[in-house]
């Protein structure tokens, strides 16, 4: 049996606490519904929260995470700038991300992206309809034609982000705007996968296809690699003749 994929599920844990309808759908937080919805024999998943020292993210734990997911919200600012620094650095080395929803606008998302992120939202229980544009690609095996929730936030372009190395899905919602809703990127030795479904007042992380594309995106992001970044003074592999001399 091949070696297991470590995943760190990382989630703010906040609106959880206090947010009554919120806790009502995710009484064990967002961060575990998803860490119990996508476990496998081929996943160790494992689960890390905002208010843990160091966030829960810490070197020797990223260290050991092959495939970090984020969930964060209302509390972007409060995550220190050391620890995104550091998360920057293991994806840029070889460590998979997997940004979710409102993750578009946290530190480490932008950080990667270059860009604003922003997007226009509105939370109007807009039916969502995420269309599959890469059915043979390893994040919508066991996907068909599309995915449909009866209830989301609505997020619509324009997107501020760069133009994604591959775009999986696209959504389209009830008041009529559309959304890039996944988004693969590769940044150093690292692979990012953006997926916009997962406002935390919808149920939408016990939605079995949802947990699916997430789990089918950790091993697309796993690269089980880690490279250093060094800038050397290399010396030839051949004998070099001058002309000059």
């Amino acid at each position: 049996m091949s070696e297991k994929i470590n995943v760190m599920v990382w989630n703010e844990y906040r609106h959880e606490k206090l947010n009554e309808k919120v806790k009502a759908i995710y009484p064990e937080g967002m961060h575990n519904a998803i860490a119990d919805g996508i476990k496998a024999k081929d996943l160790n998943v494992k689960t890390a929260t905002l208010d843990e020292p160091e966030h829960g993210l810490t070197d020797e734990v990223l260290k050991n995470t092959d495939v970090l997911i984020w969930w964060g919200h209302r509390a972007h600012g409060e995550v220190n700038d050391e620890t995104v620094k550091k998360v920057q650095k293991r994806v840029l080395e070889g460590m998979g991300l997997i940004v979710l929803h409102s993750g578009h606008f946290s530190k480490i998302f932008k950080a990667l992206m270059g860009t604003n992120c922003s997007l226009k939202w509105r939370v109007a229980d807009d039916k969502e309809r995420l269309w599959n544009l890469a059915p043979s690609h390893p994040i919508t095996k066991g996907i068909g034609d599309y995915i449909e929730l009866p209830a989301e936030e609505m997020y619509g372009e324009r997107f501020d982000i760069p133009e994604p190395d591959k775009l999986i899905f696209v959504s389209w919602f009830e008041g009529g705007e559309v959304f890039r809703s996944g988004c693969c990127f590769e940044r150093g030795n690292g692979r990012i996968f953006y997926f916009r479904p997962g406002h935390e007042t919808y149920p939408t992380f016990r939605n079995e296809q949802i947990l699916k594309v997430i789990g089918n995106a950790v091993r697309w992001a796993s690269t089980k690699i880690t490279i250093t970044d060094v800038c050397p003074n290399f010396q030839p592999l051949e004998k070099i003749s001058s002309k000059n001399k």
